[in-house]
């Protein structure tokens, strides 16, 4: 079941791969300091994957002026995500959710996606700087896109 609005988000620490190499980002470590923007995606270097992560790198001034920091979420591991945020420039952190673990507490992990296992639904989760959701969504539907809309009102 997907997490709702009011719930106090889990931490988790994940890996992002960047040409400098593997780090950590801990959502943790933003409490008090600014909102979070949670984006979880299917796969990597798939059509609508990449239509919503590059517009979200559009229009990543819009997310700064709100104080807010984006990232994307999916299981592919951190090296498929570098690739595809070099090959389409994107400007803000792609973490990996290999083990699964953030998608499935947060609720939006596929039993059966397709035929693949444990993949992540495409989501949209705002936290605020206190930690509390202030935004939850998630389709079944992989080819909808989030209310970007909605996602700054909950900003």
């Amino acid at each position: 079941m997907t997490l709702s609005v009011g719930s106090s988000a889990p931490d988790f620490s994940l890996k992002t791969k960047t040409p400098e190499g593997l780090s950590d980002i801990t959502l943790s470590s933003f409490n008090g300091e600014s909102s979070v923007v949670l984006l979880f995606f299917p796969f990597a270097f798939t059509g609508v994957c990449t239509e919503e992560t590059c517009s979200v790198r559009d229009d990543l001034s819009s997310y700064e002026n709100l104080n807010a920091k984006v990232f994307g979420i999916s299981v592919d591991s951190p090296f498929a995500q570098e690739a595809m945020a070099i090959k389409e420039n994107l400007n803000f952190p792609l973490l990996s959710d290999f083990n699964k673990e953030v998608s499935k507490a947060y609720g939006v992990l596929y039993e059966d996606f397709i035929g693949f296992n444990g993949v992540s639904k495409r989501s949209a989760f705002v936290i605020s700087k206190s930690g509390e959701i202030t935004f939850a969504w998630s389709s079944e539907d992989p080819k909808q896109l989030p209310d970007f809309n909605a996602i700054k009102e909950a900003l």
